[in-house]
């Protein structure tokens, strides 16, 4: 297992990789695996776009993804990462893209057990009406993305 942590202006962070892709991020709060692999050319460039994303430079990441979940999971990792920079949908769209209408609770865990957030942006899933729901990273941190990208959200 190779480990990059690095910091950002939202706190420490870190990724992990494999033979694949990026296999996990980790966000501030988060503990991070004491043992470091390698700085592999792939955690390198992972670190760069996340900087660039979080300096407003970068929208889409261009790197190669390898998360580890079930067939509905990763559906709806999918259709996380077909949300543009800026925009939000609700569980129950997402539930209803992969088509499973009444399974927005089970999006909300999908989402939880994203081991990438931000590359695959579940800090883009609000809950109905544009309210700020529940983030791994904590509410702030996805109020603090949702803002970096400019999205207006409701808070109930």
């Amino acid at each position: 297992m190779d480990v990059l942590s690095f910091d950002t202006p939202l706190g420490p962070m870190a990724l992990e990789g494999g033979e694949n892709g990026l296999e996990r991020l980790y966000l501030p709060g988060q503990p991070i695996p004491g043992t470091a692999g390698r700085e592999t050319p792939l955690l390198l460039r992972g670190k760069e776009e996340l900087l660039e994303y979080l300096r407003r430079e970068r929208r889409e990441f261009s790197l190669p993804l390898s998360p580890r979940g079930t067939a509905f999971q990763l559906r709806v990792w999918g259709e996380l990462e077909r949300i543009p920079w800026g925009r939000t949908r609700t569980y129950g769209e997402i539930a209803r893209a992969v088509d499973c209408p009444k399974g927005f609770r089970a999006v909300g865990m999908a989402n939880h057990k994203n081991p990438l957030p931000i590359l695959i942006p579940c800090h883009r899933v609000v809950g109905a009406g544009g309210a700020l729901t529940g983030y791994a990273g904590g509410l702030e941190l996805k109020r603090a993305l949702l803002e970096l990208e400019g999205v207006n959200f409701t808070e109930k």
